[in-house]
């Protein structure tokens, strides 16, 4: 029986160790000679289960297997070509009940429907996978403004988090008159626990290069630019190679499919500055200035790179584009809801079961998202709130879990949809330093351009830190609130305008566990280490010394077999003293 079996080498699978179960099955394959096609792969989505691999027999039966550890794949191979294929850490089957069957039959997969399927570095496959057609109609069989027609009539919504109407976006720039254009595609990335983008272009490269192309098109540009931050290497890697490839088949230069259209495109490496996910700001870090943002207007489509019309979307909605224009706006509308059609790529982190990459219908309940596809909780603690939208987004809290996934139901929330980070949380979390976290982020990543944005996260940080070390006082809620509004009016781009949001939302929705920090000195998740105390509790300590031995600042003393005490002027709330004792001796309190 001939076999073809697939790894996934992308980051998340290297990072599980993907690399040496690919080494382990090349060995097999040549110390034993046997007949399996072995291939390379990226992500599927399901981190969760990394590494993965998908056997393949030549009557169409496959199993993907999750956890694959390198001394497991022997009997794997040989399982399957007895014709009896292991039945353990089964994760998708045709012929096996595997744990992710169900739970995928609920996504709908467009932006990441070669994502795991195809071999990223080889263009034959993105072909047989109908690469390029999408481009090859469009220049063959439409003019630019039924393009832009089409775009707009399927309803799509730029993903990169604002939601503005991708259509619209493009006549903007196809009516500014210039003998020059860009198009710049924004991937950077920059949303602690997001990593769609990061997938999309490991794993589908040439999507985002069709799509770059058909807008440049459309709109009358000859060059593009990718705007890559450099911690992506293998994104950067692929792209380079499906750039080199495309060119060699004539599918980028100069007369593509013997047409007058020619386009060229470069990557961009960012040095992974927060800010340059705003627009004019990544048009600044391409041009060689400093990554900071610009008075609007004029607008990027009006006078953007170098002082010519730009349009700029991100890698998610360039990877719909080629599917909208071979699919058609009807059958993309058909997805979603009415004001928010087609589909959402969401990176799950977090205290979930199911973490990794899901593409779901917009109009989908958070409820649905993140137990029916994301497998619920991961521990046995109940959920208390979900983070989306990133640094910019806000807390939605378990009373709100039948909001629907659309960006006018987010936004009603006071988070955003943002490019699709999703972090979900237990009550094991504190919401207050939830929001330290991320204003810290932000804070950090501030361009210091606006004085609003420089100085007024600074000082809302500084209240966030005294309220976690239990100085915090009452009217410390109110100067939160007018320091964000004063933010949110006074800065200049979306970084400083969002800024204030998670404070905001964790203020608006878990307001008792700031009072509780404030009043009462205590963090009812137990996390803010000032307001934390380790006391022994002298009944069930046995004086085994093994809490005294862990200790790293010797704050724990006593004799053999007699009750241990805590110097509380000693303690450091580390808690490994609670964490090493088996007897139940020490209280978190």
């Amino acid at each position: 029986m001939a076999l073809t079996i697939k790894v996934g080498l992308a980051s998340c699978g290297l990072a599980a160790g993907a690399g040496d179960v690919y080494s382990a099955i090349e060995d097999l394959i040549k110390k034993n000679n046997i007949n399996v096609e072995l291939k390379k792969t990226a992500c599927i989505g399901m981190c969760f289960a990394e590494p993965l691999i998908e056997v393949t027999s030549d009557n169409g039966d496959f199993v993907t297997y999750g956890n694959v550890e390198p001394n497991k794949v022997e009997d794997i191979i040989k399982a399957f070509e007895k014709g009896k294929p292991v039945s353990d850490n089964v994760i998708l089957s045709n012929i096996l009940e595997g744990s992710e069957n169900k739970n995928l039959k609920k996504q709908e997969r467009i932006v990441l429907r070669n994502c795991g399927i195809i071999d990223p570095e080889s263009i034959e496959d993105y072909l047989q996978r109908d690469g390029y057609k999408a481009l090859e109609k469009t220049l063959k069989t439409l003019s630019q403004e039924e393009i832009i027609k089409e775009i707009t009539d399927s309803g799509l919504r730029g993903r990169g988090g604002a939601g503005f109407p991708t259509g619209l976006k493009w006549k903007f720039a196809f009516n500014s008159k210039s003998e020059k254009k860009y198009i710049i595609c924004n991937a950077d990335e920059g949303d602690p626990g997001a990593f769609m983008d990061r997938s999309v272009l490991e794993g589908d490269p040439h999507s985002i290069i069709e799509g770059m192309m058909i807008c440049a098109y459309a709109v009358g540009a000859d060059e593009g630019y990718i705007y890559c931050r450099a911690e992506y290497p293998m994104a950067i890697k692929h792209l380079k190679k499906a750039i080199s490839d495309a060119e060699e088949k004539g599918y980028l230069g100069k007369n593509i499919f013997n047409s007058d259209f020619d386009f060229t495109v470069h990557i961009k490496e960012g040095a992974g500055a927060f800010v340059c996910g705003e627009e004019t700001a990544l048009m600044a870090s391409i041009e060689g200035e400093r990554g900071m943002p610009r008075i609007r207007p004029p607008f990027p489509a009006q006078s953007g790179l170098w002082e010519k019309p730009t349009n700029i979307n991100n890698v998610e909605t360039f990877a719909n584009i080629p599917w909208i224009v071979l699919h058609g706006a009807k059958k993309y509308a058909s997805h979603g809801t009415p004001k928010s059609p087609g589909t959402k790529v969401f990176a799950l982190a977090g205290k979930i079961k199911n973490s990794g990459l899901i593409e779901v219908p917009m109009g989908m309940s958070l409820k649905e998202v993140i137990y029916g596809v994301g497998g619920g909780m991961k521990t046995e603690k109940p959920f208390k709130g979900v983070q989306l939208g990133g640094p910019s987004g806000g807390c939605i809290p378990a009373e709100l879990l039948d909001t629907i996934v659309d960006y006018d139901s987010i936004n009603k929330t006071g988070a955003i949809m943002g490019s699709g980070g999703m972090v979900v949380m237990d009550t094991s979390t504190c919401m207050v330093d939830v929001a330290k976290f991320f204003l810290n982020f932000t804070q950090n990543e501030s361009c210091g351009k606006c004085t609003f944005c420089r100085v007024g996260t600074k000082r809302m940080l500084e209240i966030l830190v005294r309220i976690t070390e239990g100085k915090g006082k009452m009217e410390d809620l109110e100067a939160l609130e007018e320091l964000a509004v004063n933010i949110i009016k006074g800065s200049l781009c979306g970084l400083g305008q969002t800024a204030p949001n998670p404070v905001l939302t964790t203020l608006k929705y878990f307001k008792k566990e700031y009072l509780t920090h404030i009043q009462d000195k205590k963090c009812p998740a137990g996390v803010c280490t000032y307001l934390m105390k380790y006391e022994i509790i002298e009944e069930n300590c046995k004086g085994c010394t093994i809490c005294a031995r862990k200790c790293p600042v010797s704050a724990i003393s006593g004799e053999v077999k007699k009750p241990h005490i805590i110097d509380q002027d000693k303690c450091i709330k580390c808690g490994i003293c609670f964490d090493v004792c088996k007897l139940n001796a020490i209280k978190k309190s």
